[in-house]
């Protein structure tokens, strides 16, 4: 598997700083996640009915095995089509992406902003002692900065 795990560098906090901003403080608990052995389809259905993008896989210990999103499942809409296949026997664990990359949870959120910049990614899962305890998304980074803004930034 290819999860790996970034924790962004800690820089002393000054006078005034936002430092002590963490992901943990505005990372999405409330998830929803999908399972390997689930179908495609379903995954679609849900991706539409609560109006998101993708989403991390975890298996039955809670530990996260992977990411599915929109793009994953457009390719298999793709692949259907040109090979004839249904798409109801296709499963998540053969579309999902296994290299994930996740952050700590004890990050600043303006690193995070950083790390979202240089990565391009809409979202990171938060591991914690292996398990899936949480993700943040851009939007959630935008929130952050938002609140912040009215007393952290001249």
């Amino acid at each position: 598997m290819g999860i790996k795990s970034y924790i962004g560098k800690r820089a002393k906090p000054t006078k005034g700083s936002t430092e002590n901003i963490k992901v943990s403080d505005y990372m999405s608990t409330n998830l929803t996640t999908f399972r390997p052995d689930q179908s495609v389809m379903e995954v679609m259905t849900t991706l539409i009915k609560k109006k998101i993008s993708g989403g991390p896989v975890i298996n039955e210990h809670n530990e996260l095995v992977g990411i599915i999103s929109e793009g994953d499942c457009m390719k298999q809409i793709s692949n259907s089509r040109y090979y004839n296949q249904p798409m109801e026997d296709v499963k998540v664990e053969e579309h999902m992406a296994t290299e994930v990359e996740t952050i700590d949870g004890d990050m600043n959120v303006f690193d995070a902003a950083d790390r979202f910049l240089s990565s391009r990614r809409r979202r990171f899962p938060i591991v914690q002692e292996g398990k899936l305890v949480g993700l943040i998304s851009q939007k959630d980074v935008l929130k952050a900065a938002l609140e912040l803004k009215g007393n952290s930034w001249k």
